[in-house]
């Protein structure tokens, strides 16, 4: 018989006792607000706690990361799980696969070196119309998936090592 995660059941959300770092990229402002609500409401919707931080754009997410990922091994910051959002829109110039693949590629590497919890939400997309639509609908959209995959992370890593993780 197959076990349902109970991440996975959106009809009703468990209360998980956890603390959020949520890292937004605001280069698209509105694009972002909607991605940071859906987050947002997600957080709400499992008595989560969380705090912001906000840097220029998709870019500057994974060295954020990676000085909270730091300050939480030298024990000056406590979080559980990082929630990460972003978008970027392709323009022009190859600049758009150099964000998306730096972006995404040294965000996983910060989180698999110090085993921490990610939810990634960095949009990567050809039109604002196609950002838009992934981001609207709050706890529906993009950013509150990527609360829901961060929260499932850190439900299975107290799973292997208990809640002290």
């Amino acid at each position: 018989m197959v076990k349902k995660s109970p991440a996975l059941d959106r009809a009703a959300p468990q209360a998980l006792d956890a603390h959020l770092l949520i890292i937004e990229a605001r280069f698209y402002e509105s694009i972002a607000g909607m991605l940071a609500s859906g987050a947002i409401a997600e957080c709400a919707a499992r008595g989560v706690s969380y705090e912001r931080i906000v840097v220029p754009g998709a870019l500057e997410i994974p060295q954020v990361f990676a000085a909270a990922a730091a300050a939480k091994a030298a024990g000056r910051m406590a979080f559980d799980g990082a929630v990460v959002l972003g978008c970027v829109i392709r323009g022009e110039t190859a600049h758009y696969d150099i964000v998306c693949n730096n972006a995404n590629h040294w965000t996983m590497d910060t989180a698999m070196r110090h085993d921490l919890p990610v939810g990634n939400g960095i949009l990567t997309v050809e039109t604002e119309a196609q950002a838009i639509a992934r981001a609207e609908g709050g706890i529906a959209g993009k950013g509150g998936d990527a609360a829901r995959a961060c929260l499932s992370l850190i439900e299975h890593k107290r799973g292997f090592w208990g809640r002290g993780s």
